[in-house]
């Protein structure tokens, strides 16, 4: 079926009972704070509560608690507020801003159920090198290492040993090939392999075997059809 609202630049997250939830973006008459649940098993999309902020081109992640949290993105400004979507209830509640806004973060959630959001872009069209961390049972942001590069449109994933790499993006006038690998346990960042091709705004995915999958995106002359595994 059909979502209810048109929506350019939402984000979607797929739940513990194996529906899809898909918030924000931008719709025929504004920015938008609605949300809606898919139930694979009918087929139809369903609205669930509104969030408290109208946010188009956010980040979602669902924490080890089940609920999700979202994050960032632009309402007209540039959004540095955090909600929580709680499955059992279907309300949002605010959380905890991070220290700078971003549109849109790179967020990853660590192994120890923190969540790490990095780069983007924030006001002034800075495009940003910072990241933070957010912890589930304090709903505080704190700061950490800042990547070596500023980056908006990367991605993070985690590895399997517990590594976040950060891959590729975009400072504003150049589209990268580099990567970076960050420490929990550190809170540094240190330089990973290159691509063999520089890309932004592109799709990973992280396979069974915990291998990275890098694919399509820009580079600024081209879009790209390549696929690269790491």
């Amino acid at each position: 079926g059909n979502i209810n609202d048109a929506r350019a630049g939402p984000v979607s997250v797929t739940l513990t009972n194996g529906k899809v939830l898909i918030l924000g973006g931008n719709g025929n008459s504004g920015y938008l704070n609605t949300a809606e649940l898919y139930d694979p098993s009918i087929g139809i999309w369903t609205r669930t509560g509104n969030m408290n902020n109208a946010r188009a081109n956010p980040t979602a992640a669902r924490l080890t608690t089940r609920k999700v949290l979202a994050l960032g993105g632009y309402d007209g400004s540039y959004l540095n507020t955090a909600e929580l979507y709680d499955p059992s209830t279907g309300n949002w509640t605010t959380t905890g801003s991070m220290n700078v806004a971003r549109d849109p973060p790179a967020v990853c959630i660590l192994t120890d159920g923190r969540v790490l959001a990095t780069g983007g872009e924030t006001s002034g069209g800075v495009i940003l090198n910072s990241a933070e961390l957010y912890d589930p049972s304090t709903g505080t942001w704190t700061t950490t290492g800042n990547m070596s590069i500023s980056r908006k449109g990367p991605t993070a994933s985690l590895l399997t040993n517990g590594t976040v790499l950060v891959v590729g993006g975009y400072s504003g006038s150049t589209y990268f090939n580099t990567t970076e690998l960050y420490s929990p346990s550190t809170g540094l960042w240190t330089a990973g392999p290159s691509m063999h091709t520089a890309r932004g705004y592109y799709a990973a995915s992280t396979l069974l075997d915990g291998t990275v999958m890098a694919s399509g995106g820009t580079n600024g002359g081209s879009i790209v059809n390549s696929v690269e595994l790491y």
